[in-house]
């Protein structure tokens, strides 16, 4: 079993002690008593999501004899706090999910085993490109099992009430500030055009790749400037002058509470994923979906797809490989786990799966399903995942945002503040 790098290690564990008090794990996954597989499986979410996957895993259990699997399920916090813990212990699950701030911070630390050898890992229906795009490092060692893209959901129910027309499709951002300053002005509820969220990750990153710059860098260092970002910022405070998004007294902080910001905005940006479980908090709504604003002469490529990813844990007894194989394949190739778990992780991954999904969809699902295909057909440059020691910037843009919609600080001070905390974060990680 390879170790972690030795600094990597020390700070880990110290995190570990930190984390002390949580529940313990057992030992690894492996033969149980009756001469069978047991194997470990880790993922974080909800309630719901937590009774759905067990349901999904015990409908695997049913069509693989000898397979057993033990699910070790948190919210998304605790989960990187205990995987934080089981790394320093070396007691990681056999299967777990990859938090997105840490994907290449586990990559580092040799978190991950490779995949593209397990013969029970179904990649057929992969093109060579798909898989090039999975790579980290040049090696398929995580498998993504959906799809995200960044995305401006509205309340087509509000917008009818209201008697507006949303900017056409290939409107600037411009112009969609333009119309939500002047939606505020006049509709009959008083509703505001958005939520004020300048710390959305993918919508910034949108931002970025269409202005010619980037979220992260190949190397492993921010791709983008401090004008541009604060140009970002300006976009945003621009609204909140105008009253055009939500206070942050009226939304309760830098994080809306959608069950109680849906009653009161035409539109949000977010992710595409969002509006399966968002949209059931108001079913008496019709939600649509519509791609990003898209700046005059954006650079070509612009668009992007965003992977949560799973991986196999390194130190994995060998002889549970096949059957690990054989779970993950079920996770992103079998129709019948998307069946049971929805789409709140984002489109299938595997195109034949995807087809599938898309052609038996319907409402909210198809709106989701619709807005990705777009994505997947899009000319892409290269995208590059958060580098060691930036798990913490969208909390400290969170944070920023609000300094300035409180006026303790310019755009221009912000924008700098934050690159040169998340430089600073990416510096001590090396």
């Amino acid at each position: 079993m390879s170790g972690l790098h030795r600094r990597g290690f020390l700070k880990l564990a110290a995190a570990g002690a930190l984390g002390a008090g949580l529940t313990a794990c057992g030992a690894g996954g492996g033969s149980d008593s009756g001469g069978g597989t047991t194997l470990r499986y880790a993922w974080w979410g909800n309630n719901i999501r937590q009774q759905n996957y067990s349901k999904a895993l015990k409908e695997f259990t049913a069509k693989n004899a000898g397979i057993q699997v033990e699910p070790e399920f948190a919210d998304y916090e605790a989960f990187q706090e205990r995987m934080t813990t089981q790394m320093a212990a070396r007691d990681v699950a056999d299967i777990f999910w990859v938090a997105s701030p840490q994907v290449m911070t586990y990559h580092k630390n040799k978190i991950y085993r490779r995949l593209d050898d397990i013969p029970s890992l179904n990649l057929a229906d992969y093109s060579k490109e798909e898989l090039e795009s999975f790579k980290l490092g040049g090696e398929l060692n995580t498998m993504p099992f959906g799809i995200f893209v960044p995305v401006i959901r509205y309340n087509e129910t509000f917008a009818k009430e209201d008697g507006v027309d949303l900017p056409p499709d290939d409107a600037d951002w411009e112009a969609w500030s333009a119309f939500l300053i002047d939606y505020v002005k006049d509709n009959p509820k008083q509703r505001k055009g958005m939520p004020y969220e300048p710390d959305a990750d993918l919508p910034f990153e949108a931002w970025l790749r269409q202005h010619g710059e980037q979220l992260w860098t190949q190397d492993g260092g921010p791709g983008f400037t401090a004008d541009t970002l604060r140009a970002w910022f300006d976009w945003w405070d621009k609204l909140r002058r105008a009253g055009a998004v939500m206070s942050l007294s009226e939304q309760e902080g830098m994080s809306p509470d959608w069950a109680l910001a849906g009653k009161k905005v035409l539109a949000k940006v977010g992710n595409s994923n969002h509006i399966i479980d968002d949209a059931k908090m108001f079913p008496d709504y019709r939600f649509k979906l519509r791609a990003m604003p898209v700046t005059k002469d954006a650079q070509a490529g612009h668009e992007f797809l965003y992977f949560p990813r799973m991986a196999i844990y390194q130190g994995i007894d060998d002889e549970n490989v096949e059957a690990a194989g054989k779970l993950i394949s079920y996770n992103t190739n079998d129709p019948a786990m998307i069946k049971t778990v929805g789409l709140t992780m984002g489109a299938p991954v595997n195109p034949k799966v995807f087809q599938q999904t898309l052609d038996g969809a319907k409402g909210d699902e198809k709106e989701m399903l619709t807005v990705v295909q777009a994505g997947r057909k899009a000319q892409r440059r290269p995208r590059f995942e958060a580098p060691p020691g930036s798990s913490t910037w969208r909390t400290a843009m969170a944070r920023v945002g609000e300094e300035i919609a409180l006026g303790r600080l310019s755009t221009a001070d912000g924008a700098k503040r934050l690159l040169d905390e998340i430089q600073a974060g990416i510096t001590r990680a090396k």
